[in-house]
């Protein structure tokens, strides 16, 4: 009688390591490709930038300083090797690219051509599909993270040496508001 109540233990945390095993594994996956839609949309904004930066070159070409920063933050982006180094270097780049978008407002030729204005427009969508991938990427990194700190998924989560995953979120100087000197 006693070896089928042990053997019952045994079968019951087994089957519980395996169904908790099963969702790390399901919410890691599900960080990853979240993290590849994040990754997709970052590029396609990389690849639109030199475009803008050469438009508003042709018009505020004094305007050296704006231009040079989003190069330079986009260039660091570009070459982050980790996740957390891509989520840094990201956040010094809204900066200076809200900066770049904001110089229309003191160039009516610019604020007029066309390619600049669907450039824009490319822009904001780009912008947008970011937004909604991070918010995905988010909630999943959260509930991630919330099994690695409950019971009784934390004993699972020590076994495997799982870690916590960082959240993608804005830096400080987003926080603030774009500000143009001339």
């Amino acid at each position: 009688m006693i070896v089928w109540i042990v053997l019952g233990i045994v079968l019951l945390i087994v089957i519980l390591f395996i169904s908790y095993y099963n969702k790390f594994m399901v919410l890691k996956n599900q960080i990853d490709e979240a993290w590849s839609s994040i990754d997709v949309q970052l590029k396609r904004r990389y690849d639109l930038i030199p475009n803008l930066v050469e438009i508003v070159k042709g018009y505020a070409s004094h305007e050296k300083e704006t231009l040079t920063k989003v190069i330079e933050a986009r260039s660091k982006a570009l070459g982050a090797k980790t996740i957390d180094e891509k989520i840094k270097f990201e956040g010094e780049l809204t900066g200076p690219l809200k900066s770049l978008l904001m110089l229309t407002e003191n160039y009516p030729d610019l604020k007029a051509n066309e390619n600049f204005i669907q450039l824009q427009k490319e822009l904001v969508n780009i912008e947008d599909h970011i937004q909604n991938a991070r918010r995905y990427y988010n909630a999943v990194v959260r509930d991630y993270n919330t099994m690695l700190e409950t019971f009784p998924s934390v004993l699972v989560a020590n076994m495997l040496k799982l870690e916590k995953r960082p959240y993608f979120e804005i830096e400080e100087q987003e926080r603030e508001n774009v500000k143009i000197k001339f």
